[in-house]
């Protein structure tokens, strides 16, 4: 028995139970992660906006369960079963904005709106992406025609399909789904930043993570999973795919991102195979969600630097993807150590 599970046990009676009981089951699980072992070669945005070098990133392959859990009906219609919205209907196809475009199921940069130009037709329509690197084609033979289709290439995300009636310089016309898509406004920053963060016992990081000057706020929860509004019973039956993690709300003026990766490093190990300290389990896994593109190369940069260090017991495992449905824990899990005292997770 964890730790985790004797003070569960001992402070919460029979839901302390379930959980034991739950802990002895197969470790085996349904997961959202990624467990395609391809990749892909696209550009990413650094902490100033600016584009990468062409990265390799892991191909994100999920169940059709767990797209439904993160994305809405149309998001999953237009992008899962290659569905078209209606003309002059999507949020987007008016958007007179400056700012950035990227994939709704990945957060993969794919347009801005300097490209953007108004065809007429009623969709979002651009005449060159971001990168080519991130677009992605086929042919598209439905309704008796000949079409190019155009997908994400890091999530095969449906978009729409391009065309060569475009402007100048390119002459393309990149025709696509505002349900595709999300969209961040130039110079509309949050005063707050948030990521998610997984690293065992969430008890532990969060107390950890509140004690970091710039650090403005803290909540446990669970993410990165296939069933919505998910508990802690879910959780630990080991069928949902979600990690325990904690929301860390921060001051981007007080603490940059890649402070808290630093920090976020050093509370566990990361290359530990969903486990971490006397915890295992996919909920233990090591994960960081991003909420804004820029985190994730950040993300990346930081964990390859780690690699290359070769500190570790072996390869880091972490996970790094866009941030999903966000599910807040039971009100006894949040700020458990300040409520209760206690040491932290890691391992000594």
């Amino acid at each position: 028995m964890t730790k985790r599970t004797f003070l569960t046990t001992t402070l919460l009676g029979g839901v302390g139970i379930v959980t034991a009981a739950n802990y002895l089951r197969s470790s085996s699980t349904s997961t959202a992660m990624n467990t395609d072992t391809s990749s892909v070669t696209v550009r990413l945005l650094d902490e100033s906006g600016n584009l990468t070098s062409p990265i390799t990133v892991p191909k994100v392959v999920m169940s059709d369960t767990a797209w439904q859990a993160r994305l809405t009906e149309e998001q999953y219609r237009v992008t899962r079963t290659h569905g078209t919205e209606r003309a002059f209907c999507g949020i987007f196809h008016d958007n007179h904005k400056d700012g950035l475009y990227t994939c709704v199921g990945c957060g993969l940069p794919l347009f801005r709106s300097d490209a953007k130009f108004d065809s007429g037709t009623g969709w979002p329509s651009f005449f060159q992406p971001v990168a080519e690197e991130n677009i992605g084609s086929t042919s598209d033979v439905s309704f008796g025609m000949v079409r190019t289709e155009i997908h994400c290439v890091r999530c095969d995300s449906h978009l729409g399909h391009v065309f060569e009636d475009g402007p100048k310089p390119s002459g393309l016309r990149y025709c696509i789904n505002s349900a595709a898509l999300d969209f961040r406004e130039n110079g509309v920053k949050p005063a707050r930043e948030k990521a998610l963060f997984g690293a065992g016992c969430f008890w532990g990081v969060e107390a950890e993570f509140a004690k970091i000057h710039g650090v403005t706020g803290t909540r446990v929860g669970y993410s990165g999973g296939i069933k919505k509004d998910a508990t802690y019973k879910d959780v630990c039956s080991h069928t949902t795919g979600h990690a325990e993690v904690v929301e860390v709300e921060y001051d981007p003026a007080q603490i940059n991102f890649s402070t808290l990766l630093k920090a976020f490093w050093e509370m566990h190990d990361p290359s530990t195979h969903q486990r971490n300290g006397p915890d295992s389990g996919g909920q233990y896994r090591s994960a960081i969600f991003f909420t804004m593109p820029e985190q994730e190369a950040v993300a990346r940069a930081s964990a390859a630097q780690l690699d290359k260090a070769a500190k570790l017991s072996g390869p880091v495992t972490t996970e790094i993807a866009l941030a999903g449905p966000f599910y807040v824990a039971e009100e006894y899990h949040q700020k458990y150590y300040a409520k209760h005292g206690g040491g932290s997770c890691r391992i000594p």
